[in-house]
């Protein structure tokens, strides 16, 4: 079977879908943070800690799921996925202590390994001819962004009506739910030319472990994770802590939005609404221009707004100028890279060799999360951390520079 002459594939739909579903529900762990801590009496660093694991063995969980999606298939290997995801939403309804919680968040942080980009991305860059395989990863990682847009106030209204025991439950219902539309998901066989079919994986990871700009995009890629979990996790608390008032008479309190809490919540939304135009442009460019080039400039539009926001003062406005400016920023980084590492080292072993590069990204998570957290209890405010996620923001922008993207060269060398 051939990859599609087609932009728009059943695979695409199919991975769309089950994209959107699981960040959805991983776009509103954030939302949980004040309940969670209020009812248990616990510091902000206990529930941080859980999602900082989550993104941690999301990121372990990554290059094992996209070697078995290799080695048995990748609707088995979404299924399993499914099945760690919903197991640990079930299970962590039941935690009433930090260790639990901590330790249950390695079966969620698999079940998006096995439901998220490097699996899904894989099948679809697989099924897609190479005219529109950039365009038709931004759209797949643009799900994840549209997922986003309805995760957080998601979880927000059923709070308003459920404990939050009850609100796990139901997004383990939606994860298995999501599993209906896994016979779309045909994948083609990868194109490969005849030395790419006598390599092994081995050989392969042996190849680009040996190449510096596989280290580059690997380093480059822990700021993205930082950033994005961090503020995923933490920038509703920061929001309802840290702004000033609502106006009772302005635009926002016209929306519907009258407290801190739900401009929090709301934020999360915009930036992933504000995503779902930033990823399908990254995609788009990435046909036409360099993408090391394209992400560099990423990473150094995210390191003047973060700046920016962080040296102002936190207004509702500047709340809702920061979403949208980040998130057309957010997830633009995921078809690049991915459209890189499969340039660069071919589409065979796309899932594996991206699902190490993403290793970085959850490596990032997990200090994002955690360290938010930490430094928040023992300093009253995020203003040290932001400022860190600002630096290795800078840090990301450089080591994208040098990466060659030949892979020609790569090969003779």
């Amino acid at each position: 079977m051939a990859a599609s002459s087609r932009l728009v594939t059943p695979v695409l739909v199919a991975g769309c879908i089950v994209l959107m579903t699981g960040f959805a529900i991983r776009a509103s762990f954030g939302v949980f943070q004040i309940p969670i801590a209020q009812e248990f009496g616990w510091p902000r660093a206990e529930f941080s800690l859980a999602i900082a694991i989550q993104n941690l063995a999301w990121g372990f969980g990554q290059p094992l799921f996209g070697a078995l999606a290799e080695k048995f298939g990748d609707r088995r290997a979404i299924v399993l996925g499914a099945l760690f995801y919903a197991a640990g939403l079930v299970l962590s309804a039941f935690a009433v202590t930090p260790g639990q919680h901590q330790l249950l968040e390695i079966l969620v942080g698999f079940g998006i390994a096995g439901t998220g980009f490097g699996v899904v991305l894989a099948v679809v860059g697989r099924a897609t001819s190479p005219e529109h395989r950039s365009l038709a990863l931004g759209i797949a990682s643009t799900a994840g962004s549209a997922g986003q847009v309805i995760g957080a106030p998601l979880a927000q209204g059923l709070l308003a009506f459920h404990p939050w025991q009850t609100v796990f439950m139901i997004f383990a219902v939606l994860v298995l739910a999501s599993l209906a539309v896994l016979p779309m998901m045909r994948s083609p066989a990868p194109p490969a030319d005849r030395a790419a079919l006598e390599e092994g994986l081995g050989e392969v990871l042996g190849r680009a472990m040996r190449d510096p700009s596989f280290t580059l995009i690997f380093l480059g890629f822990f700021s993205c994770g930082y950033q994005l979990a961090f503020i995923t996790a933490h920038f509703p608390a920061m929001v309802t802590e840290m702004c000033g008032a609502i106006d009772p008479s302005g635009p926002l309190a016209a929306l519907g939005i009258a407290s801190t809490s739900a401009l929090g919540a709301v934020a999360i939304s915009l930036i992933g609404l504000a995503n779902i135009v930033g990823t399908v442009t990254a995609g788009w460019l990435g046909r036409f221009y360099s993408r090391k080039y394209l992400l560099a400039t990423i990473y150094a539009g995210r390191t003047v707004a973060a700046a920016a926001f962080i040296l102002l003062p936190v207004t509702p406005a500047s709340v809702v100028v920061f979403s949208l400016v980040m998130g057309a920023l957010w997830l633009a980084t995921v078809p690049l890279t991915s459209g890189l590492v499969a340039h660069i080292y071919g589409l065979r072993y796309m899932g594996t060799l991206y699902g190490i590069v993403f290793l970085s990204h959850q490596i990032g998570g997990f200090v994002g999360v955690w360290l938010g957290g930490r430094l928040y209890d023992v300093q009253g405010s995020y203003t040290a951390v932001w400022w860190i996620g600002v630096a290795v923001g800078a840090f990301s922008a450089i080591v994208h520079l040098p990466i060659r993207e030949n892979r020609a060269a790569v090969l003779a060398a």
